[in-house]
């Protein structure tokens, strides 16, 4: 069961079960507000809790966690998407760099051998990365 969020997966859980949010306020030894809190996503519950909220509403702990998880990982594509395009930059700046600074006379050997390097890695990581992106 993946919920938009965990307030969201709390509510769903506690509505299934045909409690009330005081109901499981008074179960949990909290208030219906932080129950409210806690469904609206404004706060959550203590952590020592989360067993005994995971027992009340008849799911694994994994089970309750999941939802949030799964809700706010981002997409590995994205971060590959990401990573490439942060790599693709580094390599063009470092080419540019090298290239202007030659022309103005103001790039010594070891810099411009040391940028280029750089601009190199960059490149390989991209086409690391992108390998990894077709799998």
């Amino acid at each position: 069961m993946v919920q938009d969020s965990f307030g969201k997966t709390i509510a769903t859980l506690r509505k299934e079960k045909n409690m009330t949010q005081a109901e499981l306020a008074e179960r949990m030894g909290v208030t219906d507000k932080a129950v409210s809190k806690w469904e609206r996503d404004l706060s959550y519950p203590d952590e020592a809790s989360l067993p005994h909220l995971a027992e009340i509403l008849d799911v694994t702990i994994d089970e309750l966690m999941l939802a949030n998880g799964e809700a706010a990982k981002p997409e590995k594509s994205e971060l590959r998407d990401v990573v490439l395009l942060v790599c693709k930059s580094v390599a063009l700046a470092m080419g540019i760099g090298v290239t202007v600074l030659s022309v103005l006379g103001r790039l010594e050997l070891v810099s411009a051998i040391t940028m280029l390097g750089i601009g190199l890695t960059a490149l390989a990581m991209t086409s690391f990365v992108g390998k990894h992106r077709q799998e």
